[in-house]
C-alpha cells in the first residue's frame, strides 16, 4: 500500500477514535488551569494516556494519579516542545497526590520520579496518598537503585536531591496541604475492597476542582463537591454495563459510577462544569454515554479527552 494511503489511514483513525492531538482550551482563569495528561482506563488503548490530571495554578504544577504517559504528555505544553504552559516544564513537578494503588494510575510513578530530576528538578519529589504509598516508592527506589548511583556518580554527575521522594501517606479525611497557590483536601470514596482510595478537592485562588478518582457512588464526594467550578468524575456507559454478564455487573456496580447514578450526584452537587474522565464505554460511544447522562442531567457537561485543557 503506498505510504500517502496509510498515513491517511492513520489520520482517519485517529478522528474515528477521538484522538484529541489538539489542545482543546475552555478556560477563563489566568490563574489556574486543568490539564487532562491522560484520560485512559487499564485498557490499552493507544490513544489515550493512563489516568493523570495536572492543575496548574500560577505556573505551579500539581499532579493527581500517575498512569502510564504523563510526563510526555505534560512535557507537550512545556515551552521546550512548542507548549504554551511553562507551569508544565517536567522539572518543575514537585508535587502529586494519588487517589489508589491501582497499577493504571501508578504504572507511571517511575517516570514521574525519575524523569523531571534527569531534567533537572533538584528537590525531592512530594507525594501524597493511600496507604502504601511509601512501600510503593521504596520498592521503584530499590528497583532503579543502579541507575540513580550511575547519574549521581557517572560521567554526567546529577544533583542528589531531585531523585528523593517524600512519601506521606493520608490517614484521616480533611486538608493534606496547602501552599501559596492551592488547598488540597482529601476524603474517602468507596472503590469495590480497597481498604483506602481518595477523592481530592483543590481550592486555588479562583476556583474549587474536585477529583472523584475510582469510585462506587458517595455521599462524602458530593458533599465536598457541591458547588463546585468542576466536578470531573469516573463514569461508565450504562447500556453496555446491562450486556454484561452477572459478575462483571456487580463488579463494577461496586467500583465504578454509572451515567444515570452520576446524573444524581451532579444534579445534587450542582458543579458549574462536569467533566467525564477514565471512560468505560464496553464499545459503545462516547456520544452515546454523553447522551445517557444528559438524559438525567441538563447541566454542562463535557467526555474529556486526552489533552484537554480548561
Amino acid at each position: 500500500m503506498p505510504i500517502r494511503i496509510q498515513l491517511l489511514f492513520v489520520a482517519m483513525g485517529l478522528v474515528l477514535c477521538g484522538a484529541s492531538w489538539a489542545q482543546r482550551d475552555f478556560s477563563d482563569s489566568d490563574i489556574t488551569k486543568v490539564v487532562m495528561l491522560g484520560t485512559g482506563t487499564p485498557n490499552p488503548s493507544p490513544f489515550q494516556s493512563g489516568c493523570s490530571i495536572a492543575i496548574v495554578v500560577k505556573d505551579t504544577p500539581y499532579i493527581v494519579d500517575f498512569g502510564p504517559g504523563l510526563i510526555r504528555q505534560a512535557a507537550r505544553f512545556s515551552p521546550r516542545y512548542g507548549g504554551d504552559i511553562p507551569g508544565l516544564q517536567v522539572r518543575k513537578i514537585k508535587r502529586a497526590f494519588l487517589t489508589h494503588l491501582h497499577s493504571d494510575h501508578t504504572t507511571g510513578y517511575p517516570d514521574l520520579i525519575l524523569t523531571p530530576w534527569v531534567m533537572s528538578r533538584d528537590a525531592p519529589l512530594e507525594v501524597y496518598g493511600p496507604e502504601g504509598l511509601t512501600a510503593m516508592t521504596n520498592n521503584i527506589l530499590e528497583a532503579y537503585q543502579e541507575d540513580i548511583r550511575y547519574r549521581l556518580y557517572g560521567a554526567e554527575p546529577a544533583n542528589n536531591q531531585g531523585w528523593r521522594v517524600n512519601s506521606h501517606e493520608i490517614r484521616e479525611e480533611g486538608v493534606i496541604y496547602k501552599d501559596d497557590n492551592v488547598v488540597v483536601e482529601a476524603f474517602p470514596v468507596p472503590h469495590g475492597h480497597w481498604p483506602n482510595a481518595w477523592g481530592y478537592r483543590f481550592t486555588t485562588p479562583d476556583k474549587v476542582i474536585v477529583i472523584s478518582g475510582d469510585t462506587a457512588p458517595s455521599e462524602k464526594l458530593m458533599e465536598y463537591a457541591s458547588g463546585a467550578d468542576m466536578l470531573i468524575h469516573e463514569v461508565y456507559y450504562r447500556k453496555t454495563y446491562k450486556q454484561k454478564s452477572e459478575f462483571w455487573q456487580q463488579y463494577h456496580a461496586e467500583n465504578h459510577t454509572s451515567t444515570f447514578e452520576l446524573a444524581e450526584i451532579a444534579n445534587e452537587a450542582e458543579p458549574k462544569l462536569l467533566v467525564l474522565y477514565h471512560l468505560l464505554l464496553w464499545g459503545g460511544s462516547r456520544e452515546g454515554l454523553l447522551e445517557e447522562i444528559k438524559s438525567k442531567y441538563s447541566g454542562e457537561v463535557i467526555a474529556a479527552q486526552d489533552l484537554d485543557v480548561f
